[in-house]
């Protein structure tokens, strides 16, 4: 008897799919969209139910299946912080003035002292109302050092490319109780034809190693892949120069207008002292001495305290553009508020599992797993009814309106604006959390339906091949009621 050919078996077994014992409780339009991805229907999770607590989910596919959430993980994160904080607690920077402060001569006999204490927001544009505030204060010429501390924090050691072997990525920076800038720069790439080159600068006042990269004739295509960050390079010279200078390998395809392209720094450890030190002399000052780590005096009041935006702002910048980097931020920030310095890991983990343990009252004998505060990890697991009963915990709080205002709008802002049209239905009429790694594509939130019903919807899919059409299928459904 001859083999039937591989192509045929596949495709008998695509036809025969609907009617497998594995699918049935599916819709058919699910059934459809996996059909059409070519993924199994044990891929897929899915809960659905009406944010009325009293009734019955509308659709439990492996609900109770633990799954890798990712960035999803973030909505666990952000709820326990807007409920054990407030939404309108803030970041405390304080800055001590240690000397005699000459105000006519504008001079500080002795150290300026920052120390931070998790704020997320102190980008370049707050570092800079902070160095302002201190001339103010009529100091200029720090005739000392100006010294950082970072103590309030002890997170995990890891290395920026322990996660995906992506060191440059923004995505992979360690958290920092002073975390300036994120410890990034945006890198502005301007092609100018008439010299085949293309102009480099950034946004921060630190020098990089080249001005200009070659520009070459070609459709633009992937611009960012005919650029390398020479992440290894800028390691080596770093530790020879005492700085770490950006290069580039590679060209820019002549078709591509300006690109804007976001880098960690390849020296974090040197980071805030560099910028510090840049944006100080740019702003007229001096320093005698050097711009260093070293330890605050804690036990006397401050000199001046920057505050931050009200957290209910922050966790809207973290789940509309699932920042990686300020959720590690924020679970940090929940351990010292709680037990103090040197806040760890370990710490902020215990304190998010007994929160979402409580949430979920008797459903929390299911097992989960939660390694960080960002769902960047392989190892956090959570079911698609544990996501929707931290949802629907989420609609019942007080704080729910600034809870499912942070939430990206399908089709119209955050992580969800690209491609509006693949929502149908639910264009507009859901605030949903995305997530995505390697092998895992998810999204959850609410979403109102025709009939005026406004569901929680969790969806998640863990393939070697996900494909996100199954997702927007699933809201596509949701949607149609």
């Amino acid at each position: 008897m001859k083999r039937m050919k591989p192509w045929l078996t596949l495709c008998l077994a695509l036809c025969l799919w609907p009617a497998s014992a594995a699918s049935q409780g599916l819709p058919a339009d699910l059934q459809a969209a996996l059909r059409s991805a070519r993924l199994p229907p044990d891929a897929l999770a899915v809960w659905v139910a009406p944010v009325d607590a009293a009734a019955r989910p509308r659709l439990a596919w492996r609900g109770e299946a633990a799954h890798n959430p990712a960035s999803l993980t973030k909505l666990v994160t952000t709820l326990a912080a807007l409920e054990t904080l407030g939404p309108a607690w803030q970041w405390r920077t304080p800055v001590w003035l240690r000397g005699r402060i000459d105000p006519v001569a504008g001079t500080l006999e002795g150290d300026l002292h920052i120390a931070g204490q998790g704020d997320p927001t102190l980008v370049i544009e707050q570092l800079w109302l902070l160095l302002r505030r201190v001339q103010q204060l009529g100091v200029r010429d720090v005739r000392g050092d100006i010294v950082l501390d970072s103590s309030a924090f002890a997170p995990e050691a890891q290395d920026p490319a322990d996660f995906d072997g992506e060191p440059w990525r923004p995505g992979n920076v360690r958290p920092d109780a002073l975390l300036l800038n994120f410890k990034a720069m945006t890198l502005t790439v301007r092609p100018d034809p008439g010299r085949n080159v293309a102009w480099l600068s950034s946004d921060l006042p630190m020098p990089l190693s080249q001005d200009r990269v070659p520009l070459k004739p070609g459709p633009c295509g992937d611009a960012r892949g005919s650029l390398r960050a020479n992440w290894h390079q800028g390691v080596n010279q770093a530790a020879t120069r005492g700085f770490t200078p950006l290069r580039l390998d590679g060209h820019l395809p002549s078709a591509c207008g300006e690109q804007r392209w976001p880098l960690a720094d390849p020296d974090p450890a040197s980071f805030n002292a560099r910028i510090v030190l840049a944006l100080w002399r740019e702003m007229g000052g001096q320093v005698s001495g050097r711009v260093r780590s070293g330890a605050a005096p804690l036990t006397s009041p401050p000199d001046l305290e920057w505050r931050s935006v009200a957290l209910a702002q922050v966790v809207r910048d973290i789940n509309k553009h699932s920042n990686n980097l300020m959720a590690e931020q924020l679970l940090l920030s929940l351990a010292y508020q709680r037990h103090g310095a040197p806040a760890s890991t370990a710490q902020g983990r215990e304190l998010l599992s007994q929160w979402l343990r409580d949430k979920l009252g008797s459903s929390g004998a299911d097992p989960f797993v939660l390694d960080n505060g960002s769902g960047l990890s392989r190892l956090t697991r959570l079911s698609a009814q544990q996501i929707g009963q931290v949802l629907l915990a989420g609609w019942r709080s007080p704080l729910m309106p600034e809870f499912v205002s942070s939430l990206p709008i399908a089709g119209l802002d955050g992580t969800l604006v690209r491609e509006p049209g693949r929502f149908g239905p639910a264009l507009g009429r859901a605030h949903l959390k995305t997530g995505s790694l390697r092998d895992v594509q998810a999204v959850a939130g609410y979403l109102l339906g025709r009939s005026g019903q406004r569901y929680v919807v969790v969806a998640l899919l863990q393939h070697p091949q996900p494909q996100r059409s199954v997702l927007d299928a699933v809201l596509r459904w949701a949607a149609e009621d």
